[in-house]
């Protein structure tokens, strides 16, 4: 009578025509960062340059909100609806900046040999700065765009410049970056993202 003991005796498992063994299987591709640095670091900096023309054109874009003068001091009374356009210029600021996150993250993605997370925050940060730029360049040539050369009159009607009165707006910008490289990764399913060609 002998003895079986010991795991030499227990089934071993059989390996299926789709297994692949240990020895042949790849590694997974490792994140790339120095070589991804100077791309990103351009990625920043263009980026970062649009807040000017993103803020001119807010504060071309936005409605300036009316008031009428009801004092000789210069006292303002406000017109109905009018208080409205506080709002309307946050709209038009997120819009903006979201548009400018939706094509950073789509053109970031083009750039197929650098995909990976070096750019992705490279290309937010990027949106945020522009977004941040834009918005205090905006406000300040709305206010030059809108100002009164003399003292208005009693009763008159005069236009404020537009104003954005919450930060929470720009988050809009980052906010479409990453949703865009995010449902493009995903759509992507590849390890590599794709960077190597062929």
């Amino acid at each position: 009578m002998s003895e079986t003991s010991g795991p030499a005796h227990r089934p071993s498992a059989v390996a299926g025509p789709w297994s692949v063994p240990v020895l042949f299987r790849e590694r997974r591709p490792r994140v790339v960062v120095e070589a991804d640095l100077l791309p990103a670091l351009s990625v920043l900096l263009t980026l970062t340059v649009l807040s000017l023309p993103l803020g001119f054109l807010w504060s071309r874009l936005a409605p300036p909100e009316r008031v009428r003068i009801v004092a000789a001091d210069g006292t303002q009374g406000p017109l109905e609806l009018e208080s409205w356009h506080r709002f309307d210029d946050l709209a038009v600021f997120g819009f903006l900046v979201l548009g400018l996150g939706i094509v950073a993250g789509v053109v970031v993605w083009l750039l197929r040999e650098r995909r990976g997370p070096v750019v992705f925050l490279a290309a937010v940060l990027g949106v945020a700065l522009a977004s941040a730029g834009a918005m205090w360049i905006g406000v300040r040539l709305a206010n030059a765009h809108y100002t009164l050369a003399s003292a208005p009159a009693l009763g008159s009607v005069v236009e404020l410049a537009p104003r954005l009165e919450s930060w929470w707006v720009l988050i809009t910008g980052p906010f479409g970056v990453s949703l865009v490289y995010g449902l493009l990764t995903i759509w992507n399913g590849r390890d590599d993202l794709g960077r190597r060609l062929g």
